[in-house]
C-alpha cells in the first residue's frame, strides 16, 4: 500500500477548490477610513466589514489605547495566571458583567479561543452539547474538542433541540446558540431554547457575537430583546471583534462558572493575555455603546432603507433585521462574478461560498454600519441591479 504523501493531499484540495469556484484570497487593506477603504490603489465603499457601530476608528477609543500602551507598554507579558493579568483587564472585566448583570467575566484574547476553552471545561466522554445546525464553526469544534456527543437541530426549531436533549444519556448537557446568525442575519429564538433547556435541566450557552452592541436597550444584545438575562441563560460570550470594534471576547456567568473555566480551560490557561492597552480601548467603546444610542438607531435607519430598497427593485433578501443582508445566489461563480461587478463599480461586498455557508447556498453577505449614509445604501443597490442583470441566475435565465 501506497503512503501518502502530504504534498500531494495538498495538490489534489486545491485543485478540487479551484474546480468549485472555492478558492480564498485575502485582500490587502491599504487604508481604511470609516466606511471607505483603499484596495489596489482603488477607494471602495466597504459592505463586508462587521464594524457595526464605527467604534473601531472612534477618537476616544484610540485614544485609551494610545494612551494605555504609552503607561503600560504592548503586551502583558505572559498568561493571566503567571503575569499577564492587569489592572486594566480586570476593571474591564468588572465593567462587563455590571452591564449585562453577571457575577462575573473573563476576557479573552479571542471569541474562536474562548469557545475552544469553554465548551472543553464543561463536558467530556458521555455528555452532549445540543447545537443549531447554522452556529459558528468555534461553537461545533468547541464540542468536537470536548470529546462529548455533538447534535446538531435543524436552524432555529427548539422543538427539534428539545427532543435531542430527551434522547440523551444521562451524562451533562449544554445547548448552545449563536444569538444572531453570522451568515443568515437572523436571530435565534433563545426565549423558547431557554425554556427547553430548563425543561432539560442543560446550560444554555449564547454567543452573542452580532447582537451584542446593536440590538436591545442600551445594545445589550439578543439576549435583551428576548427578555432573558444571567437566570435563564447561564453562559454568555460577547466577542468584541464587531460591535465593539476591537479584539477578544468575553465570557460572562456565576463565580463558579466562570472561575471553574479561569481555574481548568487550556486555552485560557496557556495563552498570553491580551493587551493591557486593548483592555483601555474597550472599555471605552462600552462607554460609548451604553451612552450613545443614536448609533443604534442610525443603524436601524440604514437597514430599513436598504431593505426597503432591495424591495422596491425585487432583489431575494432573507428575513433579517439585523445588519447582516444576505442575498443568496446559489453557484459559487455566480457569487463571485456579482461581487466583482460590484468591486468595479466601487463597492467591497464578501462572496460568501461553502463551506462557510451550506451547498448551493453562496450568497454576498452585505453588511450596514454607522459609518455608511443613505446615499451609500442607494448606490448600493443600484450597482446591485446592475451586477445581477449582468449575471442571471442560470436557472431562471
Amino acid at each position: 500500500m501506497a503512503r501518502v504523501r502530504i504534498s500531494d493531499r495538498i495538490a489534489a484540495a486545491r485543485a478540487e477548490r479551484v474546480a468549485k469556484s472555492a478558492v480564498r484570497v485575502r485582500r490587502e487593506i491599504e487604508a481604511r477610513e470609516g466606511a471607505r477603504v483603499l484596495v489596489g490603489g482603488r477607494q471602495l465603499v466597504s459592505f463586508c466589514g462587521n464594524d457595526y457601530l464605527g467604534l473601531s476608528q472612534h477618537l476616544d477609543v484610540v485614544s485609551a489605547l494610545q494612551e494605555a500602551a504609552a503607561w503600560h507598554g504592548v503586551g502583558s507579558t505572559g498568561s493571566p495566571g503567571v503575569s499577564g493579568f492587569h489592572r486594566e483587564h480586570a476593571a474591564f472585566e468588572r465593567e462587563m458583567a455590571e452591564w449585562l448583570g453577571y457575577e462575573r467575566a473573563l476576557y479573552f484574547p479571542g471569541g474562536y479561543q474562548a469557545n475552544l476553552a469553554v465548551l472543553p471545561a464543561l463536558l467530556g466522554d458521555g455528555d452532549v452539547c445540543v447545537q443549531d445546525k447554522l452556529n459558528h464553526a468555534c461553537l461545533i469544534d468547541g464540542a468536537r474538542l470536548a470529546g462529548c456527543e455533538l447534535k446538531r437541530y435543524p436552524h432555529a426549531d427548539p422543538e427539534a433541540a428539545m427532543r435531542q436533549l430527551l434522547a440523551r444519556r444521562d451524562g451533562a448537557a449544554v445547548l448552545a446558540t449563536d444569538g444572531v446568525f453570522s451568515m443568515d442575519g437572523d436571530l435565534a429564538p433563545l426565549a423558547e431554547l431557554a425554556l427547553v433547556a430548563r425543561a432539560q435541566d442543560a446550560l444554555l450557552y449564547v454567543d452573542d457575537a452580532h447582537g451584542i452592541g446593536v440590538l436591545g436597550p442600551e445594545g445589550r444584545g439578543s439576549l435583551a430583546v428576548a427578555g432573558l438575562g444571567a437566570r435563564e441563560v447561564p453562559l454568555l460570550l460577547v466577542p468584541l471583534g464587531k460591535a465593539f470594534g476591537g479584539q477578544g471576547a468575553v465570557l460572562l456567568g456565576s463565580a463558579a462558572l466562570v472561575g471553574h473555566i479561569a481555574e481548568s480551560a487550556r486555552p485560557y490557561l496557556f495563552s498570553t493575555a491580551p493587551a493591557p492597552a486593548l483592555a483601555a480601548a474597550m472599555r471605552a467603546s462600552l462607554k460609548l455603546i451604553r451612552g450613545e444610542s443614536w448609533r443604534r438607531a442610525k443603524l436601524a435607519m440604514l437597514v430599513a432603507r436598504f431593505r426597503r430598497g432591495a424591495a422596491a427593485h425585487g432583489l431575494p433578501l432573507q428575513a433579517s433585521t439585523t445588519p447582516i443582508q444576505p442575498l443568496i445566489l446559489g453557484a459559487n461563480p455566480r457569487a463571485l462574478a456579482v461581487a466583482k461587478a460590484l468591486e468595479q463599480a466601487g463597492f467591497l461586498v464578501g462572496a460568501i461560498r461553502p463551506p462557510t455557508v451550506p451547498e448551493g447556498q453562496a450568497r454576498l453577505r452585505i453588511t450596514l454600519t454607522c459609518d455608511h449614509t443613505d446615499r451609500d445604501v442607494d448606490a448600493l443597490l443600484a450597482a446591485l441591479v446592475e451586477a445581477l442583470k449582468a449575471s442571471p441566475d442560470p436557472v431562471s435565465a
